[in-house]
């Protein structure tokens, strides 16, 4: 039976307050994930290695930094996320949450040096250092522990100039295994034997991730392989209803700015517009009262 030697996970994005789409207690559903990830980590007793983004708010409440020291598994391993840094800086570093978490030895946090052993050493690059080629191995197994965006297919966004998934694993050898956090979108892409694995978000916090299945990974170095572990989630707890209402209310905003276009006439004043739009349709004296205010600067 092959051995695990790491879990990879990534973008846990810890928080204290509620998500506008969620509708049970996330508190609750995040103690359940964190619960899930520690008895997976004792199963297999290896490190957690962990693409940042830890917190979604590099300046957690201290209760949501008690919360973390208390909840998060042991032996995790991670590079700082945009997330975790005070304006998405690696100079701001020190006035972090994560700081607080590593200086309470709760996480292993890495920057610029390698850690590891003969048969594995990760290799840092937090949020804002680009992954560099290796010429040369001193370990079985050389791994990228990185927070970077990359994706695969097609961009995730209009402009985007960050490289595919396929690119960067192609264009960045000397690592067996890259593992990439940012984008919240799980895959796994390989290329002559090499991985690079994004596991994605370990939580669902936007409407967009209602069919979402978060997951974690377990590596095994003996083979270079992984293989997905779903977490477990609850059904019916993500709703759009507020993307609904916003919608709705634009549409009668626009409904409203397409008919005013409609029924003014051009050539005449704009005060002749508004008395003649009044007179058309049914406006409470209130609101005519207060748009006659504003046109006359009272």
């Amino acid at each position: 039976m092959k051995k695990v030697t790491a879990i990879i996970t990534g973008d846990i994005h810890l928080r204290d307050d509620q998500p506008v789409c969620r509708t049970d207690d996330f508190l609750t559903t995040q103690t359940r994930k964190l619960k899930w990830l520690s008895e997976l980590q004792r199963k297999y007793n290896c490190p957690i290695l962990d693409a940042g983004d830890l917190f979604h708010h590099w300046k957690p409440s201290p209760a949501l930094l008690r919360y973390a020291i208390n909840n998060l598994p042991d032996g995790m391993i991670t590079v700082p996320g945009n997330h975790d840094l005070p304006s998405h800086s690696m100079e701001l570093y020190e006035k972090s949450g994560l700081a607080v978490l590593q200086a309470a030895g709760k996480v292993c946090v890495l920057f610029d040096e390698p850690s590891g052993s003969r048969e594995n050493v990760v290799y840092p690059f937090p949020w804002g250092v680009p992954i560099s080629p290796r010429e040369s191995s001193i370990s079985e197994r050389n791994i990228a522990l990185c927070h970077v965006m990359t994706y695969q297919g097609r961009k995730p966004f209009p402009g985007c100039k960050d490289p595919g998934a396929g690119a960067l694993l192609r264009n960045t050898k000397g690592y067996d295994l890259i593992i990439t956090g940012h984008n919240h979108m799980p895959f796994v892409v390989e290329d002559e034997g090499r991985l690079l694995v994004n596991p994605g978000s370990l939580m669902r916090t936007t409407a967009a991730q209602i069919d979402h299945k978060p997951r974690v990974y377990l590596y095994y170095a003996e083979d270079n392989t992984v293989e997905p572990v779903f977490a477990p989630i609850e059904n019916n707890v993500i709703t759009r209803e507020h993307i609904d209402i916003t919608e709705h209310r634009d549409g009668r905003i626009d409904a409203f700015i397409s008919r005013l276009s409609d029924e003014v006439e051009t050539g005449l004043s704009f005060e002749h517009n508004l008395e003649s739009y009044f007179s058309k349709n049914r406006i409470r004296q209130g609101v005519q009262d207060l748009v006659w205010s504003a046109v006359k600067g009272e």
